[in-house]
């Protein structure tokens, strides 16, 4: 899995293969990071008293740690296993099972389009990494709405091959819904009052709902949701608080569904 960053973040969730178990604690390697070094010491192990370190972990064991500190000058990771709890684990652990197979799929786009792997990463996949969080975000936006690179201004024969790779290997989680809300206020501090209607509307599910900027007086809307039910009554309440805020200070509003 690509990482923009040399190390971890502290505060971050790491997967840790275990290399050597010592009597005072533990050495692994950092599976996201290049295999960096990291430590967990014995009291990080486990809650409570830990008579014998082997019963929690082994050489080969894979691990999910919490970064509590990264030394860059020394090349140092402290690590803590006990203060990850079982729901953080499984969560990660898919993440990472994700972005594995992202990298697969992306060393097949890049084969398709002439590119070396890190050829294609240098190209885009920084980008990607940079725009949805990671390889397999990008995938899995393609996946759900086919228009999303080119909405982030992504450009290149690269494209098609993306989203036909997207396609064939990624079932999003997530059903959308969109359109295109077109606002205006004749008020000199207009604008003003057509961004509190956007954020009226935002405020209904910030996890949810994004708006974007089209260029005046057009905006997208789009909301995700794990139910197309679940995602039109989301999107219904928040074109109501626009509409009620935008025709309050004579403004006008209009939403075309895409």
């Amino acid at each position: 899995m690509v990482k923009l960053g040399d190390y971890p973040e502290e505060g971050e969730l790491v997967i840790c293969t275990v290399t050597k178990v010592e009597k005072f604690g533990a050495f692994v390697f950092l599976e996201e990071y290049q295999k960096r070094e990291g430590f967990i010491h014995i009291s990080e192990v486990a809650s409570g008293w830990v008579k014998h370190i082997g019963d929690f972990v082994r050489v080969g064991k894979r691990l999910v740690c919490k970064v509590l500190k990264v030394n860059l000058q020394k090349g140092h990771v402290d690590l803590s296993l006990k203060q990850v709890n079982k729901h953080q684990r499984q969560v990660k652990l898919q993440e990472w099972k994700n972005e594995n197979r992202a990298d697969h799929l992306f060393e097949e786009v890049a084969r398709r389009v002439g590119l070396t792997t890190p050829e294609a990463y240098d190209q885009f996949g920084k980008r990607l990494i940079e725009v949805f969080g990671s390889i397999y975000g990008a995938f899995e936006e393609a996946a759900l709405d086919a228009e999303t690179l080119e909405s982030e201004n992504f450009k290149g024969p690269w494209v098609a091959e993306f989203l036909d790779v997207a396609r064939a290997n990624i079932v999003p989680p997530h059903v959308v819904v969109k359109g295109t809300l077109t606002l205006t206020n004749p008020r000199g501090d207009g604008i003003v009052h057509i961004c509190k209607a956007l954020e009226a509307a935002q405020q209904v599910s910030r996890e949810s709902i994004s708006i974007k900027y089209l260029g005046a007086p057009l905006y997208r809307i789009q909301v995700r949701a794990l139910e197309y039910k679940e995602a039109e009554e989301l999107l219904r309440a928040a074109l109501k608080e626009t509409e009620r805020l935008i025709t309050k200070t004579g403004g006008s509003y209009a939403f075309a569904k895409a």
